[in-house]
């Protein structure tokens, strides 16, 4: 999480825990497959996917998407087996790093959000966020960049989910000018920015780069709120991630990010900042 750069997915889950589901799930969906009389080429017509594809599926070599899952519980009348396992299957999306973070995102009714080098990866719009792996170093493959995307993409749901969560965010400045790419792809990350801050229980605030007095020094950092009244921290750097639930150290970063917010831009005002960012543009 952190600032959302990096979670995401390869061809396979990287722990055998992930690694076991997608594998039980693959076992089930070549059986339910079977079991229908389909070949992988039939079945992958009525999913929309090509039969090489489904043989990576079924073999537990790709983390199969939302869409695919619920389609091929219809197609195979599968009655919701494979619904059940969906849950399961797209946190196994993430990194062993990043699960729980995630799981804990999805459910909260509050997340607080330090940005310092990117835009969040909850308020990134598709293209900025394809950018952003296009950039990552080691280079990854082409369907490797679209699984990762469409995993980042799944956790914006949080955003319009109801009972809608709180949702704060503190964005370096120097974030809104990092032409991640390129001109175009940073003006949509603009307006994207500006039509999210309209949404009553989203709040993006601005840390100017002038300001002199300055609480996140340390790193970016996120919270999150459950349900049930935890309070948790989440910290990232470099794939190196750490979920804090020990009282003081959590409230510690929240008396950090509660001096962030004084010291950033209003909420009217940063919108007015990337409003004139988009205008001189």
């Amino acid at each position: 999480m952190g600032n959302g750069e990096y979670e995401g997915a390869g061809d396979r889950p990287d722990d055998e825990g992930g690694t076991g589901v997608v594998t039980a799930f693959g076992r089930q969906l070549k059986l339910l497959r079977t079991r229908a009389g389909l070949d992988r080429s039939e079945f992958g017509s009525s999913t929309g996917y090509a039969a090489p594809t489904i043989a990576a599926f079924e073999q537990g070599r790709r983390i199969p998407p939302a869409r695919f899952i619920d389609r091929a519980d219809e197609v195979l009348d599968a009655g919701g087996v494979l619904r059940a396992l969906r849950e399961e299957v797209l946190r196994a999306q993430y990194p062993s790093y990043f699960r729980d973070a995630a799981r804990l995102e999805a459910g909260a009714v509050g997340v607080c959000v330090y940005a310092a080098h990117l835009v969040p990866g909850l308020l990134q719009t598709e293209d900025y966020a394809r950018a952003v792996f296009q950039w990552q170093r080691p280079l990854l493959e082409e369907d490797v960049i679209e699984q990762r995307l469409a995993a980042r993409m799944a956790r914006k749901e949080v955003l319009s989910r109801h009972p809608a969560p709180l949702l704060s965010f503190v964005i370096e400045e120097a974030v809104l000018y990092r032409t991640v790419g390129g001109s175009a792809v940073l003006d949509g990350q603009h307006d994207h920015l500006l039509d999210l801050g309209q949404a009553r229980n989203v709040e993006i605030q601005v840390m100017p780069t002038t300001c002199k007095d300055h609480a996140g020094l340390g790193g970016p950092f996120n919270l999150i709120q459950t349900e049930d009244g935890r309070r948790i921290a989440y910290t990232e750097v470099q794939d190196d991630s750490r979920l804090y639930t020990d009282r003081r150290k959590v409230h510690e970063l929240e008396a950090r990010y509660n001096l962030l917010r004084s010291q950033a831009l209003t909420p009217s005002e940063s919108l007015a900042f990337v409003e004139k960012l988009r205008g001189d543009a």
